[in-house]
């Protein structure tokens, strides 16, 4: 008898090749069966007019922290995803010494605007040292989803060179031999892949890039050596240059394509593959294509490089309680510590409202982000949109804060406080900066066609007030699939495939990611034309209370995990199948 029947479905396996309709049998956490299916099954799934397919594979979470008190892992559960991996762009927990876990709680903090207090009180520390010790850790749980890891050059430059890492003080030959052997222990032990951080712009609380930001090119291939010897692993970078502007700072600006050869350098010393985020930027609105064409040629004469894009635009969120433009204003910092409602009340107040708006100077932001909304909004108004349902991810320019405000004869700037105040203070919205800079997603289309390319930068568990993309997932079917009006659209064969087999292939997960006989029963059944990404809700339920936006999708009928039922009619079943799982040397 089966486990589990899922009939009269469109199969879209994943592999890229045309769907079809057929039923699939799983039987202890595998597919046994595709066709026409007889024999007996404890559970149907009754698939008709719903797409079948596999569970998504997001290759750039950061869930670190969280997922030592989160078995829930959410937002990538609700979004189909059924295997993450976390510890990208350089920054992650192991190893560390016991006294020196605050070094790295910056470094996450500063990057990835995760809480710094939820990360001290949430996370057992004392539990591991080494990131071996760190993974069977992490083998203990019991999750929603399977969950893979990385391990990060900041945490390895610090756990060897202590401040000199910090301060990105170039590397002894000892401290090499140190890295290196650490990052083979780590693969060994259950690694994954290896990542690094190269752009300015990531920065801890305390202000410092982070350690391994300008890692010469003899460091990176010492660690390249250590994938080499290893046999397995993904070399992940985020580059000099994606970060736009804020990778001016501190001397002539960095471009991406400047960092092709070094990454070249790299898959070809390692023999693995590297992966690294690609974007529209507004400075130089065409360098992507350079990046994609100089990929193309490496890859061409033996590199292995796969540049990692993002379906849409990264969407910069503004909320009255997260990050807003007027939240280091001295008018509003004396009411800042209201309670949402009240706090809304008062700035309706006609005097509160005009003090706040006539106040041109700023005071110290409480971080680093609410200075980064500030310079960000202000001049970014005209590609800031409402996030209201259905939320709009490609809509037309002259929906903008900015365009309505002038339509209305109204300042931009008042007109934004206003909006602020929607919905009791709840509403939220988006700057759409990378990707859109010419008021259309055409660029994202041509990314995701692109045969090198993998689709990811999601960042699920970061960013928790600032960006929401762990939707993305979802909107590579609702949006290129289903919805897009303003161009041409994509087939969904290609979609599921970037979003499960093309991210198994490139991490060596060769159990999954296809519907295929034999193959792990991650599966997704998702009612294709009720398929919605819901708006943006803001929850305080991290450790301390601290909050966190999420998004969740409406649509997904059902999700297996290891062919467990781990959500059904979007809800969670409380079933925990997800386990941690080890890169293929372990």
């Amino acid at each position: 008898m089966l486990d589990t029947a899922i009939r009269g479905g469109t199969i879209v396996d994943g592999t890229g090749e045309p769907s079809y309709t057929a039923d699939v049998g799983v039987r202890d956490g595998r597919i046994v069966e595709i066709g026409t299916i007889t024999e007996p099954a404890r559970q149907i799934i009754d698939a008709d007019g719903a797409i079948v397919t596999p569970g998504w594979v997001d290759v750039h979470t950061h869930y670190d922290g969280q997922v030592t008190w989160d078995d829930a892992l959410e937002p990538s559960a609700s979004n189909g995803v059924t295997t993450l991996v976390m510890g990208n762009c350089g920054v992650g927990f192991a190893p560390v010494r016991p006294a020196e876990h605050d070094m790295l709680i910056d470094l996450m903090e500063g990057v990835e605007d995760i809480p710094g207090s939820a990360l001290s009180v949430g996370m057992p520390w004392g539990r591991w040292e080494s990131f071996g010790q760190y993974l069977d850790l992490l083998d203990q749980g019991r999750y929603a989803v399977d969950v893979a890891a990385q391990i990060a050059h900041g945490a390895v430059r610090f756990y060897v060179m202590g401040e000199r890492g910090a301060a990105n003080e170039d590397a002894t030959e000892q401290d090499l031999e140190a890295m290196a052997s650490i990052v083979h222990e780590a693969l060994a032990a259950g690694a994954v892949g290896f990542s690094t951080s190269r752009t300015i712009g990531h920065k801890a609380k305390s202000g410092r890039p982070v350690p391994g930001t300008f890692a010469p090119e003899k460091e990176l291939l010492a660690l390249a050596d250590a994938l080499r010897s290893a046999g397995h692993g993904v070399f992940e970078a985020i580059v000099a240059g994606t970060i736009g502007q804020l990778d001016r700072l501190g001397g002539e600006r960095s471009k991406p394509i400047d960092e092709v050869p070094l990454l070249e350098g790299v898959s070809r010393r390692s023999g693995r593959p590297v992966t690294f985020t690609v974007a529209q930027l507004f400075e130089d609105p065409e360098h992507w294509r350079l990046v994609l064409d100089a990929a193309a040629r490496a890859n061409l004469t033996g590199a292995t490089l796969r540049p990692q894009v993002i379906p849409r635009s990264v969407t910069i969120m503004t909320n009255l309680d997260t990050y807003h433009l007027f939240m280091n204003r001295p008018t509003y910092r004396k009411i800042a510590h209201l309670p949402l409602a009240e706090r809304v009340i008062e700035m309706r107040r006609p005097e509160v409202r005009q003090a706040i708006l006539a106040e041109t100077t700023f005071t110290d932001g409480p971080s680093d982000f609410s200075a980064l909304i500030v310079e960000l909004f202000g001049p970014a108004l005209p590609v800031t949109f409402p996030l209201s349902e259905p939320v709009d991810y490609e809509p037309r320019l002259d929906q903008s804060v900015y365009a309505q405000a002038l339509a209305a004869g109204i300042d931009p700037i008042v007109h934004m406080y206003d909006l602020l105040l929607a919905d009791d203070g709840k509403a939220f919205y988006a700057l759409l900066g990378s990707n859109f800079v010419n008021g259309t997603l055409d660029v994202c289309r041509e990314m995701l066609l692109d045969d090198n390319t993998v689709t990811g930068l999601g960042d699920a568990g970061a960013h928790v007030s600032l960006i929401s993309d762990c939707s993305a997932s979802t909107f590579h079917l609702t949006h290129w699939a289903r919805d897009r009006s303003q161009g041409e659209r994509l087939p969904i064969e290609l979609l599921v495939h970037k979003l499960s087999g093309g991210n198994a292939d490139l991490y060596g997960f060769a159990d999954r990611g296809t519907i295929v006989k034999g193959k792990r029963a991650d599966l997704n059944v998702i009612d294709l034309q009720n398929l919605r990404i819901c708006t943006p809700e803001l929850h305080r339920d991290l450790p301390t209370g601290a909050s966190r936006i999420l998004q969740p999708a409406r649509g997904y009928l059902a999700t297996l995990v290891n062919g467990d039922l781990s959500r059904w009619n979007d809800g969670d079943t409380g079933a925990r199948p997800g386990r941690l799982l080890r890169g293929s040397a372990a």
